[in-house]
């Protein structure tokens, strides 16, 4: 287990680190990137280029990296809903989402207001909706990206330092312990395990708010 984890870790620490931080910034880019989040697995890919962190400097120009590429997409989003979002919807893609996942970003929205901007950067599918549905509202830039800015910041640093920690502690652990490498996999599974708890539970939480009626609870 060890070598291969080892193989695994060297291998993706041989990449350039001006290279690898680039490449998570544009996949955190695509992933929140209208529709592309669908199919784009960023948080892999952050994950992924976060165990190769070697100094205080490349983690930190890792999360900056990620937390810009995740602003840029949001933005791209949001630009898209404001010049093309009906005919987005329209379209072939638009459809195969499905109005159901379209109703609910918009209810969301409307009567969560800059709240769903936020929680939805933690939600599946919404993550990818909820910045064209605002791009398509009456909401204003500034205000998007001043509730969609916390929340990328909180993400980012969050994947980054699980990644980074869980290599650095296996690499110490590793000369010393067999089963290092099953360390370091229970660390990446438990995170991402309490990651899909606190997603359904913030789905749960929210669901209320995504079916119709025209109340506005909070903004």
């Amino acid at each position: 287990m060890n070598d291969i984890l080892s193989w695994i870790l060297d291998t993706v620490s041989s990449v350039d680190p001006v290279l690898r931080t680039v490449l998570a910034g544009v996949a955190i880019l695509c992933e929140t990137s209208i529709l592309i989040g669908l199919v784009v697995p960023g948080d892999t890919v952050v994950i992924v280029a976060s165990t190769a962190v070697s100094s205080p400097l490349e983690y930190f120009s890792l999360i900056v990296a990620v937390i810009l590429g995740a602003l840029a997409g949001e933005s791209i989003g949001f630009a898209l809903g404001r010049a093309f979002g009906p005919w987005i919807q329209r379209s072939w893609l638009g459809r195969k989402i499905g109005e159901k996942n379209w109703n609910k970003a918009e209810n969301y929205l409307r009567k969560r207001g800059g709240i769903a901007v936020f929680v939805s950067r933690f939600l599946p599918v919404l993550h990818s909706l909820i910045p064209l549905t605002v791009g398509m509202s009456p909401m204003r830039y500034r205000k998007f990206i001043a509730w969609t800015i916390p929340a990328c910041i909180i993400w980012a640093v969050a994947y980054v330092s699980v990644g980074s920690a869980a290599a650095g502690s296996y690499r110490e652990m590793s000369e010393r312990l067999h089963f290092a490498g099953y360390i370091f996999v229970g660390i990446i599974a438990l995170f991402l395990l309490l990651a899909f708890a606190v997603k359904k539970w913030l789905s749960h939480r929210e669901a209320r708010h995504m079916t119709g009626g025209h109340e506005a609870d909070s903004e």
